[in-house]
């Protein structure tokens, strides 16, 4: 899609499904210590195997939401006429996103509404990231 919808163009009920990405090790050291996130969950690897509940290295939860946007962004839906990222309602984890796992976006949209003074509108949709297994994460 070389140009994104407009909020016009989206409908209530629409769907969208996005490309996949795989988390590798190298994606996850890299986003912590790009936020500072120098917790033992996610660097200490003697932690990890016999402290954590996981016994493996897992995503943070900041960065399956950063993906999830990126892979958004990727489908082209919002590509030159998104303007504003305002804000994230009730973001919720069901399990952990782990090496090797492969993420995926289901995009709903939720509604849209008209903001006449800037001449654009607002689109409020919702994510649903599923691993490789269809399972929600």
């Amino acid at each position: 899609m070389a140009e994104g919808l407009t909020f016009e163009k989206f409908k209530p009920g629409d769907r969208y499904r996005t490309g996949r990405r795989t988390v590798t090790e190298s994606d996850v050291m890299q986003f912590v210590q790009l936020a500072g996130l120098f917790e033992p969950l996610f660097i200490d690897e003697q932690y990890i195997r016999e402290e954590s509940l996981f016994g493996e290295r897992i995503a943070p939860g900041s960065l399956t939401f950063a993906m999830a946007e990126g892979l958004t962004v990727q489908t082209g839906i919002i590509h030159g006429t998104g303007m504003a990222f305002l804000g994230v309602e009730g973001m919720r984890l069901f399990r952990p996103v782990k090496i090797g796992n492969t993420i995926q976006v289901e995009i709903e949209v939720l509604d849209s509404k008209e903001l006449k003074p800037q001449g654009g509108g607002i689109v409020r949709y919702r994510q649903l990231v599923l691993n490789q297994m269809g399972e929600k994460v």
